[in-house]
């Protein structure tokens, strides 16, 4: 699928001013796709255009990314869920799907804001017994790597401690001076490629502490969800990490109105540019129709 596809761009502004701006595509009923960490819109233009034959597909950059304003001061998952609200009161979309991080936001999203009709989730860190916060607690040396400039250090301790339940071992098994050599190589050139609205990693991989905030702001929040009156679709794959199964496991047990699928052979990023979006679309499809 040629995911060069041209979109129309959109903004609106948050409540605490910052402008949410994002890429539109397709039309029909609206649907908002949220993305994950170390994740900006463009990395969900399959998705969309796979969407966009029966859907008016809204790719937000959250806060932080590319169209999108900075965090700001004082960041939590309010001010995502305050974003969101501004696109879904200028858009009239009232179905999401999101992935990781971006499925936690819609998962309190869809607590707080009636508007949100239907909520398709993909593995949600919603932390019910410790598990993530413990896969975690790299973050530290993370943040201590990024504050002295080393992204690319960076870069590796969170492939080796957090990137090892994603990616192929025959990766993350080679020796970590390797891979700093081969990050900073690639960040030198990165530039260079990056096309139009495109975010760079040199700006994603930092942004991964912010989704690390929401993980912390939100642990231990699982009963709350109960209330939840709008539909959710419980989404995830058969090679993802025990981790997130049992999240969606715990959710699939206090959601009043829920489904769920595994999809055969897809992980964590079975949804982005680089997974099988086309078998997660078809999904969506019959969810939000």
């Amino acid at each position: 699928m040629n995911n060069v596809q041209k979109y129309t761009k959109g903004f609106v502004t948050s409540i605490d001013g910052t402008k949410i701006g994002y890429r539109q595509m397709g039309s029909g009923p609206g649907i908002i796709l949220m993305h994950g960490g170390a994740n900006a819109s463009q990395h969900f233009m399959t998705l969309g255009i796979a969407l966009s034959d029966v859907f008016t597909v809204y790719i937000p950059d959250r806060r932080g990314r590319g169209l999108s304003g900075s965090f700001g001061e004082n960041y939590s998952m309010q001010k995502e869920v305050e974003d969101l609200d501004a696109i879904i009161k200028k858009t009239g979309a009232h179905n999401a799907f999101g992935l990781s991080s971006g499925a936690l936001i819609l998962l309190e999203a869809a607590l707080q804001l009636p508007s949100l009709h239907k909520a398709a989730l993909y593995e949600p860190p919603l932390d019910v017994d410790n598990s993530i916060m413990d896969i975690l607690s790299f973050m530290p040396r993370f943040d201590r790597e990024i504050a002295e400039g080393k992204l690319a250090d960076a870069t590796v301790t969170q492939l080796k401690d957090f990137g090892k339940y994603f990616v192929p071992s025959w990766i993350t098994g080679l020796p970590r001076f390797l891979l700093v050599l081969f990050f900073k190589l690639y960040y030198r050139n990165e530039e260079k490629n990056i096309k139009d609205d495109d975010v760079s990693f040199t700006i994603l991989i930092p942004s991964f502490h912010y989704d690390y905030e929401l993980v912390v702001e939100m642990k231990g929040t699982l009963e709350n969800f109960k209330a939840v009156s709008g539909e959710v679709l419980l989404i995830g794959g058969s090679k993802s990490p025990y981790f997130l199964k049992h999240t969606l496991d715990e959710l699939n047990k206090v959601l009043p109105n829920v489904n769920r699928v595994e999809l055969e052979g897809l992980g964590h990023g079975g949804s982005l540019d680089s997974g099988k979006p086309e078998r997660v679309a078809k999904e969506l499809k019959k969810f939000f129709q």
